[in-house]
């Protein structure tokens, strides 16, 4: 990797930032501060440090965020807090996978990892996303039915077929779904072409990936190794 690239996406500054460091003989590579932008260096092999600090790099990483309420599931946004702006990595090479509404909370997972974003997102990997909601007014078994047959939300197609359990029925119901699909307001839009609506709606797993109960909302982690192999072994297993 050319040394300016991997500094920029380390967010140790621009690329022309990073090419002033260079010059000013604040990089080194082995000890050695003549280096150039454009050299490739290995950092698995190498020493790369930056005002006297060793930087530690790894390809790709991955993390569980549990987004709260009114965040935005972009890079950046004029108008909200983003859910980049949680995340104190110093990388810039990191993205959400999939999104979730300014008004949902639970599991987003981030990483730069693009091909297992891709099978992860992939309407064929039929990966299954698990949500826990409250619905204002009583959810029954012909809703269940509904749900399992496809849904006319107004889309050229049905909604593929979904999981949906019921916990509570009352006035304000409470349910679990699964959906294998990430359409526009998908779940909302399910729930109002049955004539109801949806008062909360939080995210808990997503593949084999489920929501830690230990993070509150606006906190992450690390996935662990186990949890990683499994996404990347397991990425179109439905989760039931």
């Amino acid at each position: 990797m050319r040394l300016d690239k991997l500094l920029a996406d380390m967010n140790i500054g621009t690329r022309s930032e990073v090419k002033q460091y260079i010059k000013r003989g604040n990089i080194t590579v082995d000890g050695n501060c003549n280096v150039s932008a454009g050299q490739h260096v290995d950092p698995k092999t190498q020493t790369i440090c930056c005002f006297g600090k060793e930087l530690h790099y790894q390809k790709y990483v991955y993390y569980m965020f549990y987004k709260p309420i009114g965040c935005v599931t972009a890079r950046t946004d004029g108008s909200h807090k983003t859910v980049m702006d949680y995340i104190k990595e110093n990388r810039r090479d990191l993205s959400p996978v999939g999104r979730l509404d300014l008004d949902t909370e639970g599991l987003l997972f981030i990483t730069n990892d693009g091909a297992l974003s891709h099978n992860l997102l992939s309407p064929a990997k039929h990966v299954g996303k698990v949500y826990e909601a409250k619905i204002r007014g009583l959810v029954t078994r012909e809703d269940i039915e509904a749900f399992r047959r496809g849904v006319d939300i107004g889309d050229d197609t049905l909604t593929k077929p979904a999981e949906l359990t019921i916990q509570k029925a009352d006035e304000i119901s409470t349910v679990r779904i699964v959906i294998t699909e990430g359409r526009y307001h998908q779940i909302k839009r399910m729930f109002a072409a049955v004539g109801k609506q949806v008062v909360f709606l939080k995210r808990t797993a997503m593949g084999s990936l489920t929501l830690d109960p230990l993070l509150a909302p606006g906190e992450y982690r690390e996935l662990t190794k186990q949890e990683t192999d499994a996404l990347k072994g397991r990425e179109d297993t439905d989760v039931r």
